[in-house]
């Protein structure tokens, strides 16, 4: 099983590198994040996020699964939609469980990228599906939600977590 992690460990804050090579190791990864998305309860998992860099999600949520690699993000409709967000990879010290917290994100966007055989995948997304989608975009290049708090006492309390 691989292992989350967490604020602190530099893989997260690193832009992840393009994926090369499609091949049975790829398959055999996108299905280890899977498997740990599903066994800590997540709906969305970026490589980095079980420290491997490179440019990969895995998703399942709305009743859409899929993953992308090496994905673009499009924004169609750039409407900020403030809605509670947490992530695996920023736990609460106290809990272990994921802290949240109000985030804002475009109401709409479009994914395009590769599936684990090389085909061309795009996937248009509203809601949850494109909160979802941003969040694990944004940990490909280095970046987690917090970064996108308004500075404010939340965001430090969440940070000090």
């Amino acid at each position: 099983m691989r292992e989350i992690r967490v604020l602190g460990d530099p893989v997260l804050r690193t832009p992840a590198e393009p994926v090369a090579d499609f091949d049975k190791e790829l398959r055999k990864l996108i299905d280890e994040m899977f498997q740990a998305m599903y066994a800590v309860g997540g709906v969305g998992l970026a490589g980095p996020q079980i420290g491997v860099s490179r440019r990969l999600f895995v998703y399942d949520i709305s009743g859409r699964k899929g993953h992308v690699i090496n994905p673009a993000l499009r924004v169609d409709d750039d409407e900020p939609v403030m809605d509670e967000e947490g992530c695996l990879s920023v736990p609460d010290k106290g809990t272990g469980q994921p802290v949240y917290a109000p985030t804002p994100r475009a109401a709409g966007v479009t994914v395009e990228g590769a599936d684990r055989l090389g085909r061309a995948v795009k996937v248009k997304a509203r809601g949850s599906l494109a909160r979802c989608f941003q969040h694990e975009y944004d940990h490909l290049d280095g970046m987690l939600f917090v970064d996108r708090l308004p500075k404010s006492e939340a965001r430090r309390i969440i940070l000090r977590a």
